[in-house]
């Protein structure tokens, strides 16, 4: 299978939906460069993944319903935007996405408790969600927990919600005068990662192949078989998509916390590889698709360059 074949049979069977695909190339792909787009040039990167015209303004008017997108008009022509409460929870996200797997463990926990009521009912159903997402498990009835909590990202998420200085929020490690159960065992209560490693399974099943087409091709020194600045967008973003898809749902634990092996180390490395092979092409097709409605759109910034540890 040649990476032309892999492309279009990964269309063919798993076609991204519009609304999930716009969030993943303005992660990857806007934000980078400023976090806006001309809809012109929106239209023109969505087009090769079968997204018309009809569909992506659906979708963009759905994310800007959210408050994830910001529109403005000059003249005849729209552009969109990131807006500024949406920009730091993209930023966290795809940080997530692209840092590699080396959290390791000291021995504590993070532990959010309400323990005297202070929040009321919604705030409480919106702590929840959040910290779940951000990977955190219900430890006990009001208590929350993580043992590789992101400090700013906690606090930013409190402040964001509102609920700032209404929880307690400590670290513990176990004592040693005392002889209790392992604090490693509260993982296993709190997380049952065999979806998760499931997700990282189907990845790599998927993109294992892309790999080896994409090594074959540069083996062969093949002209015929190179990637166009567009294929390399589309395969760039293909693969973003489908890893953030998967990674979003890990919870991110220590590795000394993880079954052994753990497909997500797997996954990553296959990530970065693709990723490193294919992002300077798709870069192209960035620059000159936006350049095209706007000559003065940026070049990629600094941080851009280190992704998956360092983009060389």
């Amino acid at each position: 299978m040649n990476c032309n074949d892999w492309i279009a049979d990964f269309l063919a069977s798993d076609p991204p939906r519009s609304k999930s695909l716009v969030v993943t190339i303005f992660g990857d792909a806007i934000v980078p460069h400023g976090g806006m787009v001309w809809l012109g040039s929106l239209i023109e990167l969505l087009a090769p993944f079968g997204v018309n015209d009809r569909l992506l303004r659906t979708a963009v008017f759905r994310l800007a319903q959210e408050g994830w997108l910001g529109a403005q008009r000059d003249g005849r022509r729209s552009s969109y935007a990131i807006t500024a409460p949406a920009m730091a929870r993209f930023v966290h996200a795809y940080r997530r996405i692209y840092a590699p797997l080396n959290v390791h463990w000291d021995g504590s926990w993070t532990l959010i408790l309400n323990g005297d009521g202070a929040l009321d009912a919604a705030e409480r159903s919106a702590v929840r969600k959040e910290l779940l997402w951000e990977g955190y498990s219900v430890i006990a009835p009001g208590i929350m927990g993580h043992p590789a909590a992101d400090g700013p990202a906690l606090d930013e998420l409190l402040k964001r919600l509102g609920v700032a200085g209404k929880l307690f929020v400590v670290q513990g490690k176990a004592m040693r005068q005392v002889s209790g159960r392992p604090l490693s065992e509260l993982v296993a209560d709190g997380w049952d990662l065999s979806g998760v490693a499931q997700g990282y399974d189907q990845f790599i099943a998927q993109f294992e192949p892309l790999l080896a087409a994409l090594k074959s091709a540069a083996a062969a020194d093949d002209a015929a078989e190179a990637l166009t600045p567009q294929q390399a967008f589309v395969v760039r973003t293909l693969l973003i998509h489908a890893y953030r898809r998967v990674q979003l749902h890990d919870p991110q634990l220590p590795v000394e916390l993880l079954p052994t092996p753990w497909p997500g180390a797997l996954a990553y490395e296959l990530a970065r590889s693709i990723y490193l092979a294919v992002y300077a092409a798709a870069e192209q097709h960035i620059d000159a698709t936006l350049r095209r409605e706007d000559p003065a759109a940026p070049a990629a910034e600094p941080a851009f360059f280190d992704r998956f540890g360092g983009l060389t």
